[in-house]
Protein backbone atom coordinates (compact mmCIF):
# COMPACT_ATOMS: atom_id res chain seq x y z
CA UNK A 1 0.00 0.00 0.00
CA UNK A 2 1.22 3.50 -0.82
CA UNK A 3 1.09 5.54 2.39
CA UNK A 4 2.22 8.90 3.74
CA UNK A 5 2.84 10.05 7.30
CA UNK A 6 2.55 13.72 8.26
CA UNK A 7 3.57 15.33 11.56
CA UNK A 8 2.49 18.92 12.22
CA UNK A 9 3.51 21.15 15.12
CA UNK A 10 4.78 18.11 17.01
CA UNK A 11 6.22 18.55 20.52
CA UNK A 12 7.67 15.77 22.63
CA UNK A 13 9.69 15.21 25.77
CA UNK A 14 9.65 13.60 29.19
CA UNK A 15 7.37 14.85 31.94
CA UNK A 16 7.53 18.64 32.02
CA UNK A 17 10.68 18.77 29.90
CA UNK A 18 10.20 19.48 26.20
CA UNK A 19 12.95 18.16 23.93
CA UNK A 20 11.56 19.48 20.64
CA UNK A 21 8.51 21.42 19.54
CA UNK A 22 6.86 22.87 16.45
CA UNK A 23 8.23 19.97 14.39
CA UNK A 24 6.83 19.45 10.90
CA UNK A 25 7.70 16.36 8.87
CA UNK A 26 6.22 14.66 5.83
CA UNK A 27 7.22 11.09 4.97
CA UNK A 28 6.10 10.12 1.49
CA UNK A 29 6.54 6.73 -0.24
CA UNK A 30 10.21 6.20 -1.07
CA UNK A 31 11.47 8.78 1.43
CA UNK A 32 14.26 7.71 3.78
CA UNK A 33 14.49 10.25 6.60
CA UNK A 34 17.54 10.07 8.85
CA UNK A 35 17.01 11.64 12.29
CA UNK A 36 20.24 12.99 13.80
CA UNK A 37 21.14 14.80 17.01
CA UNK A 38 23.12 14.34 20.20
CA UNK A 39 22.14 11.66 22.71
CA UNK A 40 19.14 12.94 24.64
CA UNK A 41 17.86 15.21 21.85
CA UNK A 42 14.67 13.15 21.52
CA UNK A 43 15.30 10.89 18.50
CA UNK A 44 13.76 7.77 20.05
CA UNK A 45 11.01 9.90 21.58
CA UNK A 46 10.12 11.17 18.11
CA UNK A 47 9.86 7.64 16.69
CA UNK A 48 7.54 6.65 19.52
CA UNK A 49 5.28 9.62 18.73
CA UNK A 50 5.26 8.84 15.00
CA UNK A 51 4.37 5.22 15.82
CA UNK A 52 1.47 6.30 18.04
CA UNK A 53 3.01 4.57 21.07
CA UNK A 54 3.11 7.83 23.07
CA UNK A 55 0.95 10.95 22.95
CA UNK A 56 2.65 14.21 21.88
CA UNK A 57 2.75 17.22 24.14
CA UNK A 58 1.34 19.19 21.20
CA UNK A 59 0.68 18.74 17.51
CA UNK A 60 -0.58 15.78 15.52
CA UNK A 61 0.48 12.76 13.48
CA UNK A 62 -1.76 11.63 10.61
CA UNK A 63 -1.63 8.74 8.16
CA UNK A 64 -2.96 8.63 4.64
CA UNK A 65 -4.69 6.24 4.25
CA UNK A 66 -5.66 5.92 7.89
CA UNK A 67 -5.30 2.12 7.97
CA UNK A 68 -1.70 2.12 6.72
CA UNK A 69 0.54 -0.42 8.46
CA UNK A 70 3.19 1.48 10.47
CA UNK A 71 6.01 -0.63 11.86
CA UNK A 72 8.11 0.60 14.78
CA UNK A 73 11.26 -1.36 15.54
CA UNK A 74 12.77 0.02 18.77
CA UNK A 75 16.16 -0.83 20.18
CA UNK A 76 15.87 -4.05 22.12
CA UNK A 77 18.46 -4.93 24.73
CA UNK A 78 16.60 -7.71 26.52
CA UNK A 79 15.41 -11.02 25.17
CA UNK A 80 12.10 -12.29 26.54
CA UNK A 81 12.57 -15.56 28.50
CA UNK A 82 10.91 -18.47 26.71
CA UNK A 83 10.46 -16.59 23.42
CA UNK A 84 11.50 -18.49 20.29
CA UNK A 85 13.05 -17.06 17.16
CA UNK A 86 9.68 -17.42 15.38
CA UNK A 87 7.90 -15.71 18.28
CA UNK A 88 10.42 -12.87 18.33
CA UNK A 89 10.11 -12.28 14.59
CA UNK A 90 6.32 -12.49 14.75
CA UNK A 91 6.28 -9.85 17.46
CA UNK A 92 8.78 -7.56 15.71
CA UNK A 93 6.99 -7.72 12.35
CA UNK A 94 3.56 -7.09 13.90
CA UNK A 95 2.30 -10.43 12.60
CA UNK A 96 1.58 -11.83 16.06
CA UNK A 97 -0.59 -8.88 17.05
CA UNK A 98 -2.35 -8.86 13.67
CA UNK A 99 -3.11 -12.57 14.04
CA UNK A 100 -4.50 -12.09 17.55
CA UNK A 101 -6.73 -9.23 16.37
CA UNK A 102 -8.03 -11.29 13.46
CA UNK A 103 -8.72 -14.32 15.65
CA UNK A 104 -10.63 -12.13 18.12
CA UNK A 105 -12.66 -10.54 15.31
CA UNK A 106 -13.43 -13.96 13.81
CA UNK A 107 -14.59 -15.25 17.18
CA UNK A 108 -16.85 -12.23 17.67
CA UNK A 109 -18.27 -12.66 14.17
CA UNK A 110 -19.12 -16.29 14.91
CA UNK A 111 -21.19 -15.39 17.98
CA UNK A 112 -24.63 -15.03 16.39
CA UNK A 113 -26.33 -13.89 19.59
CA UNK A 114 -23.50 -11.62 20.67
CA UNK A 115 -24.45 -8.26 22.10
CA UNK A 116 -23.83 -5.22 19.86
CA UNK A 117 -20.34 -3.73 20.15
CA UNK A 118 -20.01 -0.76 22.46
CA UNK A 119 -18.52 1.29 19.63
CA UNK A 120 -21.41 0.49 17.32
CA UNK A 121 -19.22 -1.10 14.64
CA UNK A 122 -20.51 -4.03 12.60
CA UNK A 123 -18.58 -7.20 13.60
CA UNK A 124 -18.32 -8.09 9.91
CA UNK A 125 -16.59 -4.76 9.18
CA UNK A 126 -14.27 -5.28 12.15
CA UNK A 127 -13.33 -8.74 10.85
CA UNK A 128 -12.75 -7.40 7.33
CA UNK A 129 -10.43 -4.72 8.65
CA UNK A 130 -8.55 -7.21 10.84
CA UNK A 131 -8.20 -9.62 7.90
CA UNK A 132 -6.77 -6.87 5.69
CA UNK A 133 -4.27 -5.97 8.37
CA UNK A 134 -3.32 -9.62 8.88
CA UNK A 135 -2.63 -9.99 5.18
CA UNK A 136 -0.74 -6.67 5.05
CA UNK A 137 1.53 -7.76 7.93
CA UNK A 138 2.71 -10.79 5.95
CA UNK A 139 1.49 -13.18 8.64
CA UNK A 140 -0.18 -15.46 6.07
CA UNK A 141 3.10 -16.76 4.69
CA UNK A 142 5.56 -15.75 7.42
CA UNK A 143 6.19 -19.36 8.49
CA UNK A 144 7.03 -20.26 4.89
CA UNK A 145 9.37 -17.31 4.36
CA UNK A 146 11.16 -17.54 7.70
CA UNK A 147 13.45 -20.57 7.15
CA UNK A 148 14.82 -19.23 3.86
CA UNK A 149 15.69 -15.84 5.34
CA UNK A 150 17.40 -17.49 8.32
CA UNK A 151 19.39 -19.65 5.91
CA UNK A 152 20.38 -16.60 3.82
CA UNK A 153 21.74 -15.00 6.98
CA UNK A 154 23.77 -18.08 7.88
CA UNK A 155 21.33 -19.19 10.58
CA UNK A 156 20.60 -22.59 9.02
CA UNK A 157 18.14 -24.93 10.69
CA UNK A 158 20.34 -27.91 9.85
CA UNK A 159 23.49 -28.96 11.68
CA UNK A 160 24.78 -28.75 15.21
CA UNK A 161 24.40 -25.45 17.01
CA UNK A 162 22.26 -23.99 14.20
CA UNK A 163 19.45 -21.52 14.74
CA UNK A 164 15.92 -22.39 13.66
CA UNK A 165 12.43 -20.95 14.24
CA UNK A 166 12.05 -22.99 17.45
CA UNK A 167 15.39 -21.90 18.95
CA UNK A 168 15.16 -19.82 22.13
CA UNK A 169 16.33 -16.24 21.80
CA UNK A 170 17.99 -16.42 25.21
CA UNK A 171 20.22 -19.26 23.97
CA UNK A 172 21.68 -17.27 21.07
CA UNK A 173 25.04 -15.53 20.98
CA UNK A 174 25.15 -11.78 20.54
CA UNK A 175 26.04 -12.16 16.85
CA UNK A 176 23.22 -14.64 16.24
CA UNK A 177 20.69 -12.38 18.01
CA UNK A 178 21.78 -9.45 15.84
CA UNK A 179 21.18 -11.50 12.69
CA UNK A 180 17.75 -12.64 13.91
CA UNK A 181 16.91 -8.96 14.47
CA UNK A 182 17.92 -8.26 10.88
CA UNK A 183 15.78 -11.21 9.74
CA UNK A 184 12.75 -9.63 11.42
CA UNK A 185 13.32 -6.45 9.45
CA UNK A 186 13.83 -8.30 6.16
CA UNK A 187 10.60 -10.26 6.73
CA UNK A 188 8.52 -7.18 7.63
CA UNK A 189 5.97 -5.64 5.27
CA UNK A 190 5.43 -2.17 6.68
CA UNK A 191 3.85 0.67 4.70
CA UNK A 192 5.91 3.08 6.83
CA UNK A 193 8.89 1.80 8.82
CA UNK A 194 10.29 3.51 11.91
CA UNK A 195 13.73 2.05 12.70
CA UNK A 196 15.65 2.91 15.87
CA UNK A 197 19.36 2.06 15.56
CA UNK A 198 18.95 -0.83 13.07
CA UNK A 199 22.72 -0.81 12.40
CA UNK A 200 23.78 -1.60 15.97
CA UNK A 201 25.65 -4.91 16.33
CA UNK A 202 25.47 -5.72 12.60
CA UNK A 203 28.58 -6.98 10.84
CA UNK A 204 29.62 -5.74 7.39
CA UNK A 205 27.51 -8.36 5.60
CA UNK A 206 24.50 -7.44 7.73
CA UNK A 207 25.00 -3.75 7.01
CA UNK A 208 25.07 -4.40 3.27
CA UNK A 209 21.87 -6.46 3.50
CA UNK A 210 20.22 -3.69 5.53
CA UNK A 211 21.25 -1.12 2.94
CA UNK A 212 19.75 -3.22 0.13
CA UNK A 213 16.52 -3.56 2.13
CA UNK A 214 16.25 0.18 2.72
CA UNK A 215 17.08 1.05 -0.89
CA UNK A 216 14.49 -1.45 -2.14
CA UNK A 217 11.61 -0.24 0.03
CA UNK A 218 8.73 1.48 -1.73
CA UNK A 219 7.26 2.75 1.52
CA UNK A 220 8.60 5.62 3.59
CA UNK A 221 11.24 5.05 6.27
CA UNK A 222 12.27 7.14 9.27
CA UNK A 223 15.42 5.88 10.94
CA UNK A 224 17.89 6.73 13.68
CA UNK A 225 21.45 5.57 13.14
CA UNK A 226 24.96 6.61 14.12
CA UNK A 227 26.58 4.71 11.24
CA UNK A 228 27.79 7.53 9.01
CA UNK A 229 28.47 5.36 5.97
CA UNK A 230 25.00 3.84 6.20
CA UNK A 231 23.45 7.31 6.47
CA UNK A 232 25.55 8.54 3.56
CA UNK A 233 24.42 5.67 1.34
CA UNK A 234 20.74 5.44 2.24
CA UNK A 235 19.02 8.59 3.49
CA UNK A 236 17.30 11.05 1.16
CA UNK A 237 16.40 13.61 3.83
CA UNK A 238 17.89 14.55 7.20
CA UNK A 239 15.91 15.81 10.19
CA UNK A 240 18.22 17.46 12.72
CA UNK A 241 17.13 17.78 16.35
CA UNK A 242 19.36 20.54 17.72
CA UNK A 243 19.18 20.37 21.50
CA UNK A 244 21.55 23.32 22.05
CA UNK A 245 19.52 25.70 19.87
CA UNK A 246 16.14 24.19 20.91
CA UNK A 247 15.32 23.85 17.24
CA UNK A 248 14.70 21.31 14.51
CA UNK A 249 15.27 21.56 10.79
CA UNK A 250 14.75 19.38 7.72
CA UNK A 251 17.59 19.24 5.21
CA UNK A 252 16.83 18.01 1.70
CA UNK A 253 19.41 15.77 0.06
CA UNK A 254 21.57 13.03 1.54
CA UNK A 255 23.64 12.89 4.69
CA UNK A 256 26.87 14.23 3.20
CA UNK A 257 24.94 17.13 1.67
CA UNK A 258 23.44 17.78 5.11
CA UNK A 259 26.91 17.98 6.68
CA UNK A 260 27.99 20.60 4.15
CA UNK A 261 24.76 22.59 4.44
CA UNK A 262 24.83 22.45 8.23
CA UNK A 263 28.40 23.73 8.33
CA UNK A 264 27.50 26.54 5.94
CA UNK A 265 24.41 27.46 7.99
CA UNK A 266 26.43 27.51 11.21
CA UNK A 267 29.12 29.66 9.64
CA UNK A 268 26.51 32.11 8.34
CA UNK A 269 24.81 32.24 11.74
CA UNK A 270 28.13 33.00 13.43
CA UNK A 271 29.01 35.63 10.82
CA UNK A 272 25.59 37.29 11.17
CA UNK A 273 25.96 37.45 14.93
CA UNK A 274 29.54 38.75 14.74
CA UNK A 275 28.44 41.46 12.30
CA UNK A 276 25.56 42.46 14.56
CA UNK A 277 27.75 42.43 17.68
CA UNK A 278 30.46 44.54 15.99
CA UNK A 279 27.93 47.07 14.72
CA UNK A 280 26.21 47.32 18.10
CA UNK A 281 29.53 47.67 19.92
CA UNK A 282 30.57 50.45 17.53
CA UNK A 283 27.30 52.37 18.02
CA UNK A 284 27.38 51.91 21.80
CA UNK A 285 30.97 53.18 21.88
CA UNK A 286 30.14 56.20 19.76
CA UNK A 287 27.11 56.98 21.93
CA UNK A 288 29.27 56.76 25.05
CA UNK A 289 31.80 59.15 23.49
CA UNK A 290 29.05 61.59 22.54
CA UNK A 291 27.70 61.53 26.09
CA UNK A 292 31.17 62.19 27.50
CA UNK A 293 31.72 65.07 25.09
CA UNK A 294 28.34 66.54 25.99
CA UNK A 295 28.98 66.29 29.74
CA UNK A 296 32.53 67.70 29.38
CA UNK A 297 31.25 70.60 27.28
CA UNK A 298 28.69 71.58 29.88
CA UNK A 299 31.28 71.44 32.68
CA UNK A 300 33.77 73.54 30.71
CA UNK A 301 31.17 76.12 29.81
CA UNK A 302 30.15 76.49 33.45
CA UNK A 303 33.75 77.03 34.51
CA UNK A 304 34.78 79.51 31.83
CA UNK A 305 31.70 81.60 31.16
CA UNK A 306 31.05 84.65 33.44
CA UNK A 307 27.63 84.72 34.99
CA UNK A 308 26.65 87.79 32.95
CA UNK A 309 27.98 86.49 29.57
CA UNK A 310 24.59 85.58 28.12
CA UNK A 311 25.85 85.10 24.56
CA UNK A 312 28.49 82.52 25.53
CA UNK A 313 26.07 80.74 27.85
CA UNK A 314 23.53 80.52 25.03
CA UNK A 315 26.15 79.16 22.61
CA UNK A 316 27.27 76.57 25.16
CA UNK A 317 23.68 75.49 25.78
CA UNK A 318 23.08 75.09 22.05
CA UNK A 319 26.30 73.09 21.68
CA UNK A 320 25.30 70.81 24.55
CA UNK A 321 21.87 70.32 23.03
CA UNK A 322 23.44 69.32 19.72
CA UNK A 323 25.65 66.79 21.50
CA UNK A 324 22.63 65.42 23.39
CA UNK A 325 20.72 65.16 20.11
CA UNK A 326 23.57 63.13 18.60
CA UNK A 327 23.46 60.83 21.62
CA UNK A 328 19.70 60.33 21.17
CA UNK A 329 20.21 59.62 17.46
CA UNK A 330 22.87 57.05 18.26
CA UNK A 331 20.65 55.37 20.87
CA UNK A 332 17.81 55.33 18.34
CA UNK A 333 20.05 53.58 15.80
CA UNK A 334 20.99 51.00 18.45
CA UNK A 335 17.31 50.38 19.23
CA UNK A 336 16.49 49.91 15.52
CA UNK A 337 19.12 47.18 15.08
CA UNK A 338 17.62 43.78 14.30
CA UNK A 339 18.58 41.63 17.25
CA UNK A 340 20.60 38.54 16.33
CA UNK A 341 20.87 35.79 18.95
CA UNK A 342 24.31 34.38 19.56
CA UNK A 343 24.51 30.76 18.35
CA UNK A 344 24.79 28.51 21.36
CA UNK A 345 27.58 25.98 21.21
CA UNK A 346 26.49 22.35 21.36
CA UNK A 347 27.74 20.22 24.21
CA UNK A 348 30.65 18.18 22.90
CA UNK A 349 32.38 15.17 24.31
CA UNK A 350 35.96 16.42 24.64
CA UNK A 351 38.40 14.00 26.21
CA UNK A 352 41.80 12.46 26.04
CA UNK A 353 42.89 8.93 26.82
CA UNK A 354 44.98 8.77 29.98
CA UNK A 355 48.45 7.38 29.32
CA UNK A 356 50.52 5.00 31.44
CA UNK A 357 54.26 4.22 31.18
CA UNK A 358 55.14 2.08 28.18
CA UNK A 359 54.48 -1.62 28.37
CA UNK A 360 57.03 -4.28 27.50
CA UNK A 361 58.06 -4.58 23.86
CA UNK A 362 55.73 -7.57 23.44
CA UNK A 363 52.21 -7.03 24.77
CA UNK A 364 50.71 -10.44 24.02
CA UNK A 365 51.50 -13.67 22.20
CA UNK A 366 49.37 -16.61 21.03
CA UNK A 367 51.24 -19.74 19.91
CA UNK A 368 49.08 -22.34 18.19
CA UNK A 369 46.25 -21.35 20.53
CA UNK A 370 42.88 -23.05 20.14
CA UNK A 371 39.78 -21.75 21.95
CA UNK A 372 36.76 -24.05 22.29
CA UNK A 373 33.34 -23.10 23.60
CA UNK A 374 30.10 -25.02 23.90
CA UNK A 375 29.24 -28.71 23.92
CA UNK A 376 30.88 -30.89 21.23
CA UNK A 377 27.69 -32.99 21.02
CA UNK A 378 25.24 -30.13 20.47
CA UNK A 379 27.53 -27.71 18.67
CA UNK A 380 30.95 -26.43 19.53
CA UNK A 381 32.58 -23.15 18.57
CA UNK A 382 36.28 -23.43 17.74
CA UNK A 383 38.74 -20.61 17.04
CA UNK A 384 42.25 -21.60 16.04
CA UNK A 385 44.93 -22.64 15.96
CA UNK A 386 46.04 -19.01 16.13
CA UNK A 387 49.63 -17.75 16.26
CA UNK A 388 49.85 -13.98 16.68
CA UNK A 389 51.93 -11.37 18.44
CA UNK A 390 50.96 -7.87 19.55
CA UNK A 391 53.94 -5.54 19.92
CA UNK A 392 53.96 -2.38 22.00
CA UNK A 393 52.61 0.52 19.95
CA UNK A 394 50.77 -1.67 17.41
CA UNK A 395 47.51 -0.21 16.10
CA UNK A 396 45.39 -3.15 14.93
CA UNK A 397 41.92 -3.15 13.38
CA UNK A 398 39.92 -6.37 13.80
CA UNK A 399 36.92 -7.23 11.60
CA UNK A 400 34.86 -10.30 10.79
CA UNK A 401 31.30 -11.63 10.74
CA UNK A 402 29.16 -11.71 13.88
CA UNK A 403 29.90 -14.83 15.87
CA UNK A 404 33.28 -15.42 14.20
CA UNK A 405 35.18 -15.09 17.49
CA UNK A 406 36.48 -11.51 17.63
CA UNK A 407 35.60 -11.10 21.30
CA UNK A 408 37.05 -14.55 22.03
CA UNK A 409 40.29 -13.46 20.36
CA UNK A 410 40.42 -10.34 22.53
CA UNK A 411 39.88 -12.35 25.72
CA UNK A 412 42.69 -14.71 24.69
CA UNK A 413 45.09 -11.86 23.94
CA UNK A 414 44.34 -10.20 27.28
CA UNK A 415 44.79 -13.43 29.23
CA UNK A 416 41.14 -13.59 30.27
CA UNK A 417 40.41 -16.87 28.50
CA UNK A 418 42.97 -19.66 28.50
CA UNK A 419 43.31 -21.66 25.29
CA UNK A 420 42.30 -25.33 25.39
CA UNK A 421 45.34 -26.07 23.24
CA UNK A 422 48.54 -24.18 22.53
CA UNK A 423 50.03 -21.33 24.51
CA UNK A 424 49.29 -17.73 25.43
CA UNK A 425 51.28 -15.12 27.32
CA UNK A 426 51.07 -11.44 28.13
CA UNK A 427 53.89 -8.95 28.59
CA UNK A 428 54.82 -6.97 31.66
CA UNK A 429 53.66 -3.51 32.72
CA UNK A 430 50.52 -3.90 30.61
CA UNK A 431 47.83 -1.43 31.71
CA UNK A 432 44.62 -2.24 29.81
CA UNK A 433 41.79 0.21 29.17
CA UNK A 434 38.70 -1.36 27.64
CA UNK A 435 35.29 -0.63 26.21
CA UNK A 436 33.74 -4.08 25.80
CA UNK A 437 30.78 -4.77 23.55
CA UNK A 438 28.42 -5.44 26.44
CA UNK A 439 29.61 -2.33 28.36
CA UNK A 440 29.95 -4.69 31.34
CA UNK A 441 32.76 -2.88 33.15
CA UNK A 442 30.21 -0.51 34.65
CA UNK A 443 27.15 -2.57 35.57
CA UNK A 444 24.95 -3.49 38.50
CA UNK A 445 22.41 -1.90 40.80
CA UNK A 446 24.76 0.54 42.57
CA UNK A 447 24.63 4.23 41.60
CA UNK A 448 26.94 5.30 38.78
CA UNK A 449 29.05 7.58 40.99
CA UNK A 450 29.64 4.79 43.51
CA UNK A 451 30.54 2.24 40.80
CA UNK A 452 32.92 4.72 39.15
CA UNK A 453 34.60 5.68 42.44
CA UNK A 454 35.28 1.99 43.18
CA UNK A 455 37.29 1.76 39.94
CA UNK A 456 39.33 4.92 40.64
CA UNK A 457 39.75 4.79 44.45
CA UNK A 458 42.43 7.51 44.47
CA UNK A 459 40.06 10.10 43.00
CA UNK A 460 38.17 12.45 45.36
CA UNK A 461 34.39 12.22 45.07
CA UNK A 462 34.07 15.79 43.83
CA UNK A 463 36.55 15.19 41.00
CA UNK A 464 34.71 12.04 39.94
CA UNK A 465 31.44 13.96 39.63
CA UNK A 466 33.17 16.79 37.76
CA UNK A 467 34.67 14.34 35.29
CA UNK A 468 31.36 12.55 34.70
CA UNK A 469 29.67 15.92 34.14
CA UNK A 470 32.17 16.66 31.37
CA UNK A 471 30.90 13.50 29.70
CA UNK A 472 27.29 14.65 29.92
CA UNK A 473 26.54 12.60 33.05
CA UNK A 474 25.19 15.03 35.59
CA UNK A 475 23.34 14.91 38.91
CA UNK A 476 20.34 12.95 37.61
CA UNK A 477 22.68 10.34 36.09
CA UNK A 478 25.29 9.77 38.81
CA UNK A 479 22.68 8.90 41.44
CA UNK A 480 20.90 6.32 39.27
CA UNK A 481 21.78 2.60 39.27
CA UNK A 482 24.17 1.81 36.42
CA UNK A 483 21.79 -0.77 34.93
CA UNK A 484 19.12 1.91 34.54
CA UNK A 485 21.33 4.11 32.37
CA UNK A 486 20.92 4.01 28.60
CA UNK A 487 23.58 2.19 26.56
CA UNK A 488 24.84 5.56 25.32
CA UNK A 489 25.20 6.88 28.86
CA UNK A 490 27.07 3.75 29.94
CA UNK A 491 29.37 4.10 26.94
CA UNK A 492 30.19 7.71 27.90
CA UNK A 493 30.89 6.57 31.46
CA UNK A 494 33.30 3.97 30.05
CA UNK A 495 35.07 6.65 28.05
CA UNK A 496 35.34 8.80 31.19
CA UNK A 497 37.04 5.85 32.88
CA UNK A 498 39.61 5.72 30.07
CA UNK A 499 40.46 9.36 30.76
CA UNK A 500 40.67 8.80 34.53
CA UNK A 501 42.96 5.79 34.31
CA UNK A 502 46.38 5.57 32.75
CA UNK A 503 46.46 2.92 30.00
CA UNK A 504 49.05 1.73 27.51
CA UNK A 505 46.89 -0.94 25.82
CA UNK A 506 43.50 0.25 24.59
CA UNK A 507 40.87 -2.35 23.63
CA UNK A 508 37.68 -1.07 21.96
CA UNK A 509 34.96 -3.58 20.99
CA UNK A 510 32.32 -1.86 18.83
CA UNK A 511 32.85 1.50 20.59
CA UNK A 512 30.56 3.45 18.26
CA UNK A 513 27.43 1.52 19.27
CA UNK A 514 25.06 3.90 21.09
CA UNK A 515 27.34 6.96 20.70
CA UNK A 516 25.99 9.97 18.87
CA UNK A 517 27.72 11.29 15.76
CA UNK A 518 29.52 14.15 17.52
CA UNK A 519 30.86 11.81 20.21
CA UNK A 520 32.11 9.36 17.57
CA UNK A 521 34.09 12.16 15.93
CA UNK A 522 35.53 13.14 19.32
CA UNK A 523 36.54 9.52 19.94
CA UNK A 524 38.32 9.42 16.59
CA UNK A 525 40.24 12.58 17.46
CA UNK A 526 41.28 11.10 20.83
CA UNK A 527 42.50 7.93 19.10
CA UNK A 528 44.59 10.02 16.73
CA UNK A 529 46.64 11.46 19.61
CA UNK A 530 46.79 8.20 21.61
CA UNK A 531 50.31 6.74 21.46
CA UNK A 532 49.88 3.32 23.10
CA UNK A 533 48.81 -0.06 21.71
CA UNK A 534 45.35 -0.13 20.12
CA UNK A 535 43.08 -3.12 19.42
CA UNK A 536 39.96 -1.85 17.62
CA UNK A 537 37.01 -4.09 16.76
CA UNK A 538 34.46 -2.19 14.69
CA UNK A 539 32.13 -2.46 11.73
CA UNK A 540 31.98 1.34 11.42
CA UNK A 541 33.36 1.73 7.92
CA UNK A 542 34.16 5.42 8.26
CA UNK A 543 35.98 4.84 11.53
CA UNK A 544 38.10 2.17 9.85
CA UNK A 545 39.01 4.74 7.19
CA UNK A 546 39.58 7.60 9.64
CA UNK A 547 41.53 6.01 12.50
CA UNK A 548 45.22 5.42 11.82
CA UNK A 549 45.85 1.64 11.78
CA UNK A 550 49.01 -0.17 10.76
CA UNK A 551 47.70 -3.77 10.87
CA UNK A 552 44.40 -5.44 10.01
CA UNK A 553 43.22 -8.84 11.23
CA UNK A 554 40.14 -10.59 9.87
CA UNK A 555 38.47 -13.29 11.98
CA UNK A 556 36.40 -15.75 9.96
CA UNK A 557 35.86 -19.49 9.69
CA UNK A 558 37.77 -20.20 12.88
CA UNK A 559 40.92 -18.53 11.55
CA UNK A 560 42.65 -15.17 11.86
CA UNK A 561 44.27 -13.73 8.74
CA UNK A 562 46.32 -10.55 8.41
CA UNK A 563 46.17 -8.09 5.56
Amino acid sequence: MSASLVAKGLAGGHGHRTLFDDLDLTVAPGDVVGVVGVNGAGKSTLLRLLAGVDEPQAGSVTLSPGDAFVGWLPQEHERVPGETVAGYIGRRTGSTQATAEMDAAAAALGEVDAAPRADGLDPADVYSTALDRWLASGAADLDDRLPQVLADLGLDSDGDGAVGPASLMTALSGGQAARVGLAALLLSRFDVALLDEPTNDLDLDGLERLERFVEGQRGGIVLVSHDREFLGRCVTTVLELDLAQSSNRVFGGGYDSYLEERETARRHAREAYDEFADKKADLVGRARTQREWSSQGVRNAMKKAPDNDKIRRKASAESSEKQAQKVRQMESRIARLDEVDEPRKEWQLEFTIGSAPRSSAVVSTLSGAVFRQGDPETGEFVLGPVSLQVAGGDRIGITGPNGAGKSTLLRGLLGRQAPTEGGASTGTSVAVGEIDQARAQLAGTVPLAEAFEALVPDWPQAEVRTLLAKFGLKADHVSRPVDELSPGERTRAGLALLQARGVNVLVLDEPTNHLDLAAIEQLEQALETYEGTLLLVTHDRRMLETVRLDRHWRVEGGRVTES
